[in-house]
């Protein structure tokens, strides 16, 4: 065992792909990939992985609603992983203030040596129900800079290029001759949510790239230039093709529990500003984001649907606009 350990007492996030984001005429790849919602029985995974690899489409996003019949995101991810060998899993999105981020970057680790290149880790703030934000518990009013901190720990943990052992002492962490292995042979990505400014800022200052939610098209242009500005402010650059969002439609007309959820959380705008009614209307939508920048975007269905049927429409509606 080696004896040499490194102590982080503050850690920069490393600048990746510097030139990504600065060259306007590169082509970025557009991405279409699969969400899960509350609604999908954890017993209907097999066949909708399945249908997803048997089809090409590029990934399938768990989210983390732990009060739900949805699977845990990081048992589904390793089911998918397990099952496939194209499809890419990730979360949208997992909550990580609360959780212990060497645990976490086990995890995570784990996944990327089983399936090199397909793992892709969102995380957020804290859970979108209120009833599920004490199992991520953390000090009253510190959210945001526990969060901060695990995503120094969690980088660390992970980085391939360093083999010695981590120490790090910070405020809400403190952690001794911690050595993931294997590491992952190339950096993971971990990209973060967020929907506000200093939800941005994060995004910049320590994230590889962005999914939002609940924003509209301009909103997104908005929020993109000021990620881009505060990795600029932090020395380093966002990938051009890393900034995505997270939608849903619906069969016809949305289900009032789904318009009524859309209106709590957004009273200023209507339902449909967010949430495509039908298959048309997300086209609509999807011009719009595509246009401000994003890439890559996560379609789950607006409330309980025959999922079969979904999965046929999304490859007949989405595959195509792929570039």
């Amino acid at each position: 065992m080696r004896s040499a350990t490194r102590t982080i007492l503050s850690s920069p996030p490393r600048a990746q792909h510097a030139y990504a984001a600065s060259l306007p005429w590169m082509v970025v790849k557009i991405r279409f990939g699969v969400g899960l919602g509350p609604e999908t029985a954890t017993q209907d995974l097999p066949r909708i992985v399945d249908r997803l690899e048997a089809a090409g489409v590029d990934s399938l996003w768990f989210s983390e609603i732990v009060y739900s019949q949805a699977v845990d995101p990081f048992i589904g991810m390793a089911f998918a992983l397990s099952r496939t060998t194209e499809l890419k899993v990730g979360t949208s999105v997992a909550v990580l203030p609360g959780r212990q981020p060497v645990l976490v970057a086990k995890q995570l680790a784990s996944l990327a040596a089983l399936a090199p290149k397909r793992v892709l880790p969102v995380f957020g703030l804290r859970s979108a129900l209120p009833a599920e934000r004490g199992l991520f518990p953390v000090p009253t009013g510190r959210r945001g800079a526990v969060f901060d901190e695990a995503l120094t720990v969690l980088r660390a943990a992970l980085d391939p290029d360093v083999e010695e052992p981590l120490t790090f002492r910070g405020t809400y962490h403190d952690v001794r001759d911690v050595q993931i292995l294997p590491k992952p042979a190339a950096p993971l990505d971990i990209w973060l949510g967020g929907a506000s400014a200093a939800g941005y800022r994060r995004v910049g200052t320590h994230g590889d790239g962005w999914l939002g939610s609940f924003l509209t098209p301009d909103e997104t242009a908005a929020a993109r230039n000021q990620i881009v500005a505060a990795a600029g402010e932090a020395g380093r650059s966002i990938p051009a093709d890393h900034y995505g969002i997270n939608l849903a439609v619906g069969t016809g007309t949305l289900p009032a529990a789904v318009a009524d959820s859309v209106r709590r959380r957004r009273p200023d705008l209507h339902p449909t500003d967010l949430v495509a009614e039908d298959w048309p209307a997300l086209h609509a939508q999807l011009d719009g984001y595509l246009a401000a920048g994003l890439t890559k975007v996560v379609i789950r269905p607006a409330g309980p649907v025959d999922m079969p049927r979904f999965l046929d429409e999304f490859v007949r509606e989405l595959i195509p606009r792929q570039n």
